[in-house]
């Protein structure tokens, strides 16, 4: 059993939120981690999001097995998305800190217990971020950091405010469900945006545009590839589908940032663009929508941020 969190008082409750999924080979595993990781205040809820395979018949007998060991809430019922399974998770949530997850990945140990502190020693943030392992189907390792492995992160960047947004803005590294989330700071950000498929990008953006988001240096989850992630899709199609609602966000988020983050936004979006335009092998576009990314990366330089308050500017 792990010890405190917080001396001399009892550590604050965590809800674990499973969205599980046709994830019928995998989800027992999540299920498992929930319980292998000793930090002693937490709850389980987890609902079926219409899965059609097994997946609900897994969980209702690991439930069976395991509800006396900690507070579970099951609930299945017909397909709504996955925003919508994750804002339905967090209504039902009885924890002062929530932990979304996936029902193909899973939990490490010890991950649960450093950002709850975290967030404790940092009360102006919303959210901590850390990192994952990745895994193949079977659970082999495949990668030591999420981050870094697959997405060629610089772990630097996020050592500061400026450098998360910088992070979030310009290069969305995260692998896996890895976010501790303070169940108040979803009531300033309006929760998960229903409708999205890339609806945890939508997200971290919001808290970032508050500095409202942190980062540890551990890993907190193992994040499984395998043929059906989401991310990770060759299909053509898809990947444009996931690039348009990408730029949209990019588009739309835009505004809730001072420059230089509002400009660095835009050059985002036709970062997109040019992505876009050459899975649609339109090379005209795809010089076009370059030159005015690198247009307007040059433009952010020369776009610094207001002074700091109590400090004037020059």
């Amino acid at each position: 059993m792990a010890s405190d969190v917080s001396k001399g008082t009892a550590p604050p409750l965590v809800s674990v939120l499973i969205p599980a999924f046709n994830h019928e080979r995998f989800v027992r595993r999540c299920l498992d981690s929930v319980l292998e990781d000793p930090y002693p205040a937490k709850e389980l809820i987890i609902i079926d999001d219409g899965s059609t395979d097994r997946t609900g018949a897994r969980i209702a007998d690991w439930v069976a097995t395991h509800c006396m060991d900690i507070p579970i809430e099951y609930v299945q019922r017909e397909n709504r998305g996955v925003a919508a399974t994750l804002n339905e998770l967090a209504a039902r949530a009885n924890g002062e800190f929530l932990r979304p997850g996936a029902s193909d990945d899973y939990l490490l140990p010890g991950g649960l217990e450093a950002q709850v502190r975290y967030l404790q020693a940092h009360p102006g943030k919303g959210a901590v971020i850390g990192d994952s392992i990745v895994v193949d189907r079977d659970g082999k390792k495949l990668h030591d950091s999420g981050m870094c492995d697959l997405h060629g992160a610089d772990k630097k960047l996020y050592r500061s405010d400026d450098g998360i947004r910088r992070a979030v803005i310009r290069q969305w590294a995260i692998g896996g469900p890895v976010a501790l989330i303070r169940n108040s700071a979803l009531d300033t950000v309006d929760r998960w945006s229903e409708g999205l498929r890339i609806e945890d990008w939508d997200l971290f953006l919001r808290l970032a545009a508050r500095d409202a988001l942190g980062f540890i240096d551990v890993s907190v989850c193992a994040y499984r590839m395998h043929d059906t992630n989401l991310s990770r899709t060759r299909h053509a199609e898809t990947r444009v589908g996931n690039l348009i609602e990408s730029r949209h966000i990019a588009l739309r988020r835009a505004s809730l940032f001072d420059e230089p983050y509002r400009t660095l936004l835009r050059a985002q979006s036709h970062y997109i663009d040019a992505k876009i335009s050459f899975l649609q092998r339109r090379p005209g576009p795809l010089l076009l929508h370059v030159a005015a990314y690198l247009s307007l990366v040059v433009a952010s330089k020369t776009r610094l941020p207001p002074a700091p308050r109590g400090v004037e500017g020059i």
